[in-house]
């Protein structure tokens, strides 16, 4: 068995280049296990360190406990070779992860919430609370405490204690044996592997994004660092363009957005009711425009090569508001099929269709009075208005 690998992240997350040896290279070559790394690997909710090895890029690192496995994108013999951390990423990655030490920090401080799951993606981070509701004043309580002590620029250090030994932790390890203890002097205490920052003041500005529930937890998405400054940018841009649309100010153009929203809604519920009313009057004329048949059941067959059902349907319930009357309309794209019937007209609109689409491979159903479904194809289609 390979010797351990020596984790140099672990005493010096700034370590941007290394020399090591290529002990060992597993596969087709594209997987190696050095003697000494500053990679880090994808564990506790951060991702995986960029960089390359001799020159070759790698794509990815893996924890297997006692040693670190890098992925290459190229095949590679043992070994020694010179190595460099993406350190634009490296620095990213600390930001985030000291900053949700610290976010973690303060609402457990400030408001008992305990943080159950961290995770960092490649846009934005999330942290996972129990304990309690988040609400909009929470975050901004603790966004703003947060930012306090990043301009203080407290000292984040690390120790190794052991496991029996290590008091005051923000959350009780399971690990046994030493510990590597994260602190941000005068706030917390946590065992963590990751890279981190080496004062607050380095986390940069700390910004809530949103949050919302997740089952029994309430889900806080953060960015900090250049993160925070580029999507308050973003925010600020979009926000100004809107303000620009309306030739408003900045302040004014949230209460303009939601006036012309409430317009609009005024508008559109007074298009739907004319709408309503003027398919009432179709239907009704489309009836008395209809002879009855043999059997004094009068007919309609509507086919459409595409838009919506939707469309025909407050037709279709006023022409089946009168007597003796059955209403079918066919949509070509996406292919779907409608059916109506008057209460006295012997058909049951909803078992009749059901029947239909279900043999054809179709979905769909509704009550006795009126229903609607979808079919896969336009022969799927064909076979439903057949059977009906």
């Amino acid at each position: 068995m390979t010797a351990a690998t020596e984790r140099l992240y672990y005493s010096d997350s700034y370590l941007r280049k290394f020399n090591a040896m290529i002990i060992e290279s597993a596969g087709d070559g594209r997987t190696v296990y050095l003697d000494r790394t500053a990679f880090y690997p994808t564990s506790g909710g951060q991702p995986f360190d960029l960089g390359d090895i001799g020159g070759v890029a790698v794509r990815d690192v893996v924890d297997e406990e006692e040693r670190v496995a890098h992925v290459v994108a190229e095949p590679m013999a043992p070994g020694p070779v010179e190595c460099a951390i993406d350190w634009n990423r490296r620095f990213d990655h600390m930001q985030q992860h000291t900053g949700q030490h610290l976010l973690s920090a303060v609402f457990e401080e400030m408001f008992g919430l305990r943080t159950v799951s961290f995770h960092l993606g490649a846009e934005s981070s999330t942290i996972d609370l129990e304990g309690g509701a988040v609400d909009v004043s929470t975050a901004a309580r603790v966004e703003l405490r947060a930012n306090e002590l990043v301009w203080e620029n407290r000292p984040v250090g690390i120790t190794y204690e052991h496991a029996g030994e290590a008091q005051g932790l923000r959350k009780a390890s399971e690990r046994e044996g030493t510990l590597r203890i994260v602190s941000i002097e005068g706030l917390d205490r946590s065992a963590c592997g990751g890279t981190h920052v080496r004062a607050t003041g380095e986390i940069g500005t700390v910004l809530i994004r949103k949050v919302e529930r997740v089952r029994q937890t309430a889900r806080v998405e953060f960015l900090c660092g250049r993160r925070a400054v580029q999507r308050a940018r973003a925010d600020y841009e979009g926000l100004n363009k809107v303000a620009q649309l309306f030739s408003a100010s900045l302040d004014e153009a949230p209460g303009m957005v939601a006036a012309q929203l409430e317009t609009a809604r005024t508008a559109d519920k007074a298009r739907r009711k004319i709408e309503l009313e003027l398919a009432g009057y179709q239907g009704k004329e489309l009836y008395e425009n209809t002879p009855p048949g043999p059997d004094g059941i009068r007919r309609v067959v509507r086919h459409a090569d595409r838009g919506s059902l939707e469309e025909l349907r407050a037709v279709a319930q006023s022409f089946t508001a009168q007597s003796k009357a059955v209403f079918m309309a066919a949509l070509a794209e996406p292919p779907s099929v409608l059916l109506a019937a008057s209460e006295d007209a012997g058909v049951d609109a909803g078992q009749r269709l059901k029947a239909a689409l279900a043999e054809a491979g179709g979905r769909g159903g509704g009550t006795a009075r009126v229903a609607q479904g979808s079919v896969p194809n336009a022969e799927a289609l064909q076979k439903v208005i057949g059977k009906l």
